[in-house]
């Protein structure tokens, strides 16, 4: 791997149970990149971060978002549908994080555009893992876009 391959990089987590942002946080800190996760705990304060708006004015531009569906004030899947449909913020990718495993969900979330969509698991280390999975994959694999030239 080449060092622009591990080049740490700032994540959004859209969650609003402090238990799952706790074991976000402990997955991204052992895996040790160095990566930025910011949290936004329901859907006004996602769109707020992204759209640096108030509070958030001076937030970074994410290069992932993880999103969970189930959401105060919006949920998440009108923050995907907002994400997709601005150009400023479509290419960002989004994986869905959550507990649902419905179909419906599944494919809702695929037809507004979702990367990847994840259930969470309920056995902590299976979450665990699974969390730094998707770190690995974003750091380590996927090639995103120069901060730049969005």
């Amino acid at each position: 791997m080449s060092d622009a391959a591990v080049q740490p990089i700032t994540v959004l987590l859209v969650e609003d149970d402090p238990g799952d942002e706790l074991l976000t946080r402990e997955a991204f800190e052992h895996n040790k990149v160095g990566n930025s996760l910011h949290v936004a705990r329901d859907g006004d304060e996602a769109l707020d971060f992204l759209h640096r708006r108030g509070p958030h004015a001076d937030a970074p531009r994410p290069d992932l978002i993880l999103l969970d569906l189930n959401l105060p004030k919006r949920d998440g899947r009108e923050i995907l549908e907002e994400v997709k449909s601005h150009a400023d913020l479509s290419a960002i990718p989004v994986v869905v994080l959550t507990t649902s495993a419905a179909e419906e969900d599944i494919l809702r979330s695929y037809a507004l555009h979702a990367n990847a969509y994840v259930t969470k698991p309920v056995d902590f280390d299976q979450f665990i893992s699974a969390v730094r999975q998707i770190d690995d994959f974003f750091v380590t694999v996927v090639r995103l876009p120069h901060r730049g030239t969005l």
